[in-house]
């Protein structure tokens, strides 16, 4: 088996700049109905995914699934709007990295502040800055894999020759998992310490409304 290192970091590289993103310009300002929500995400998320031809990039079912675990609000009328096109997008992302439980916990705050709030900073005005952020990081992640490759490209010198060109693959791969894994724990420590406070917040504003329930109760009693 013979593997191209070169041409494979290139494709890579050339993929950072293919990855698809939707501008909140380009979604619909009308609402819209289950199908045409899925076709709009089909049409503008395909290439995005491993298998294009085949992978799913999102399904009715999906979309139930996601309102059942209150990661999306429900529908008004059987219609979406923009800000439910837009959290389906944060959605599509953070499903492949992150389980169902951390992405309602990331994405509650967003839905209470800022989901169909009908003010001037709305949604689509966090979904811009993060993702004018994630934009601006394509060129530093460019030179980090560049880095790893050169790392792996120099593993495995001492191997039998035979099987080196196999293990500086496998070396590459090792380091971008690794990277990977940091990564996602990094971030679900994160969450989880979030999660945490937001709870402990929680449960001290339902003992101080219990507190202040309790006075008036009493008061009225008088």
């Amino acid at each position: 088996m013979t593997i191209n290192m070169e041409d494979l970091l290139n494709s890579i590289l050339n993929s950072l700049d293919r990855i698809e993103y939707i501008k909140a310009e380009d979604i619909p300002d009308i609402d819209l109905y289950m199908d045409q929500v899925t076709t709009f995400m089909e049409s503008h998320l395909r290439n995005s995914a491993r298998n294009p031809q085949s992978d799913k990039i999102l399904t009715k079912t999906m979309i139930n699934n996601y309102a059942k675990n209150n990661l999306l609000p429900l529908p008004i009328k059987k219609k979406y709007s923009k800000d439910h096109v837009l959290l389906l997008i944060f959605i599509y992302y953070y499903k492949g990295i992150l389980s169902i439980s951390d992405i309602q916990d990331l994405l509650k705050p967003i839905k209470e502040r800022f989901f169909a709030n009908g003010k001037e900073f709305d949604l689509s005005s966090v979904y811009e800055e993060v993702w004018g952020l994630e934009q601006d990081q394509t060129a530093v992640m460019k030179a980090d894999l560049e880095e790893k490759f050169r790392i792996a490209q120099k593993s495995f010198e001492n191997a039998p020759e035979d099987s080196q060109e196999f293990l500086k693959f496998f070396s590459f791969i090792c380091m971008l998992s690794f990277d990977v894994y940091v990564k996602t724990l990094l971030i679900e420590k994160m969450i989880d310490g979030f999660a945490t406070k937001r709870a402990e917040k929680e449960r001290k504003k339902s003992k101080v409304q219990d507190k202040k329930e309790e006075t008036d109760f009493a008061g009225r009693e008088d």
